[in-house]
């Protein structure tokens, strides 16, 4: 694995050195968003989910003091493993990311459902721990901050550990333990066929010692060939350990599962009225399905009640989401020693009773429900919203050198690249959205720009204009798996200079619109936008959308 880099993150924000084509100048970006289940009031002291909307995964939380944080996977994007501060798990904001400078990891060569996954959170005796996977790049690590906003360690590697979903209980006695999901012991029985691993860590050395164990083989009913148990938690309530884990994959069968013990090495038995959470009950043509629902973290508040955080998705056309896996909350009910988060048959709210201590009268927003976000470039630094693709290795974005403007040197690689790009993401949040910018036309006539829709290197769209010896093209392209096509293109004349692109979606039917000085005009309507979910692109990520900048080869 390649790691070492040499350039700092705080460079890319800085003046762009010289480079063979000029920056494209981007004025403003906008994104509204208009979900129907979003029109709903939420009264006073309820609150909406998800309380994270748009490709938030694998949520983790942890509590010191009065606040509350978060972490959720980000795969191949970067800065990656944002972390979010609430006082209420209801509001939340993003304070940092673990993962925020070249030098930590690196995700060239990799798709974009690879990289970081599944990080989970703990805090102990005035220490943050994120441990994690990078897969395909670097295997297990742990990360540590006396301050969560960062800065963040490098990462620590764990070599002894293999498979994913890492994290830490620190027990009353002082000691630390570090469990996650692996292949089982011997040969595996079936495709799916995973284990939970516990281990001692050393907090000194930050390193696994002693001798590992099983602490659950398969699932909760061995019998019926569980697949992927995994993301596992141990708590500690009224002298029992509690391990919680998820089953049965990432799509429609996720479902939560609890198990117990008196001791931490287990023998674990599981709940009776196992799952504690799924929605693969329920029947699939429902009206606004929330699916997928699973991977949750338990916390206890200041009051002594708890609740959970898990991932779960928001469906069109039944198996459809743009909007990726997403983070909601409900609260957990203890019923005879065990936790359930939502008894069987039960849809997961829209709308719910929130924390006592939670504001009455504060808006979710831009976390959740319908707004408007605007970035009008004038901050010194982008805004936490933005994500590049992969790892930038050149300082390509730069919102000083024309202040009020961001500015986007082009590269050549394209968005099908598994490299990184000169394209900024921020995500799609609703499933009825609409995005816009302005920008200046390229001069350049090996330049195109303007903005683009992203899932991952095999499947975006491109929509974007670029001079030619006659006038400006605008154009736009489309890759759906091994297919690339330009599906619309239109003339403008030689005088433009300025451009606003609009693109706008209804579910699975987006949009391409323009205007040149004189009005808005539909390049494109109807255009089949289910290549961006992920039942069609595949992978764990969710859509992205904002400026684009290439520089192309000579045609």
């Amino acid at each position: 694995m390649k790691r070492v880099r040499s350039i700092a993150f705080s460079l890319l924000l800085s003046s762009v050195a010289a480079h063979a084509a000029e920056p494209v100048l981007f004025d403003w970006f906008e994104y509204t968003g208009r979900d129907a289940v979003f029109e709903a009031p939420v009264p006073e002291g309820h609150y909406r989910n998800p309380v994270l909307a748009g490709f938030h995964p694998d949520p983790s939380i942890a509590r010191a003091g009065d606040r509350f944080y978060l972490v959720t996977s980000s795969f191949a994007f970067f800065p990656g493993i944002p972390v979010f501060e609430s006082a209420d798990l209801v509001h939340w904001a993003q304070i940092g990311n673990v993962i925020d400078r070249p030098t930590q990891l690196d995700f060239d060569g990799l798709g974009m459902s690879r990289g970081v996954f599944a990080p989970a959170i703990e805090y102990h005796d005035g220490t943050f721990y994120v441990v994690n996977t990078a897969v395909d790049s670097g295997g297990n690590f742990v990360a540590t901050a006396t301050d969560p906003a960062g800065p963040w360690s490098d990462p620590v590697w764990l070599p002894t550990i293999g498979g994913i979903d890492p994290s830490l209980f620190f027990d009353d006695d002082g000691r630390a333990y570090i469990l996650n999901n692996d292949a089982p012991a011997g040969t595996p029985r079936y495709d799916g066929h995973r284990a939970i691993w516990l281990q001692e860590f050393d907090t000194a050395k930050l390193q696994p010692f002693g001798p590992r164990k099983v602490l659950v083989d398969g699932g909760v009913d061995p019998s019926t060939n569980p697949i992927w148990i995994e993301g596992p938690h141990i708590y500690k309530r009224d002298g029992w350990y509690y391990l919680n884990c998820a089953e049965g994959g990432t799509g429609p069968q996720h479902s939560q599962v609890i198990l117990r013990s008196r001791e931490v090495w287990g023998p674990y038995t599981p709940y009776e009225k196992n799952p504690i959470l799924t929605q693969r009950d329920l029947p699939a043509d429902r009206a606004h399905p929330i699916t997928n629902a699973g991977h949750a973290d338990l916390v206890e508040g200041p009051d002594g009640r708890w609740w959970a955080t898990f991932l779960a998705s928001r469906n069109y056309g039944q198996v459809h989401y743009n909007t990726g896996r997403e983070t909601f909350l409900l609260p957990v009910e203890w019923k005879d020693g065990w936790p359930v988060i939502l008894e069987p048959g039960r849809g997961i709210s829209y709308v719910a009773p929130g924390p006592g201590y939670m504001p009455r009268t504060a808006t979710q927003a831009p976390s959740t429900g319908n707004f408007t976000w605007r970035d009008e470039f004038d901050a010194p630094t982008l805004d936490r919203a933005w994500m590049f693709v992969r790892v930038p290795r050149q300082a390509w974005a730069d919102l000083r050198g024309h202040p009020g403007r961001l500015a986007i040197t082009p590269l050549a690689e394209g968005l099908d690249t598994l490299r990184n790009p000169s394209f900024l993401g921020r995500r799609q949040q609703h499933t009825a959205f609409e995005a816009s910018t302005s920008f200046a036309v390229p001069r350049e006539t090996r330049t195109e720009a303007g903005m683009a829709a992203f899932q991952n290197e095999r499947h975006w769209f491109a929509f974007a204009a670029r001079r030619t010896r006659d006038g400006v093209e605008l154009s736009l392209q489309r890759r759906k798996g091994g297919e690339h096509a330009t599906v619309a293109s239109t003339p403008l004349p030689a005088s433009t200079t300025h451009l606003q692109l609009k693109i706008a979606a209804d579910g699975g039917a987006y949009a391409f619109g323009y205007d040149a000085g004189d009005g808005w005009t539909w390049l494109r309507q109807g255009e089949d936008g289910t290549l961006l979910s992920t039942d069609v692109a595949g992978g764990f990520v969710g859509a992205v959308v904002g400026p684009y900048a290439r520089t192309l080869q000579d045609r």
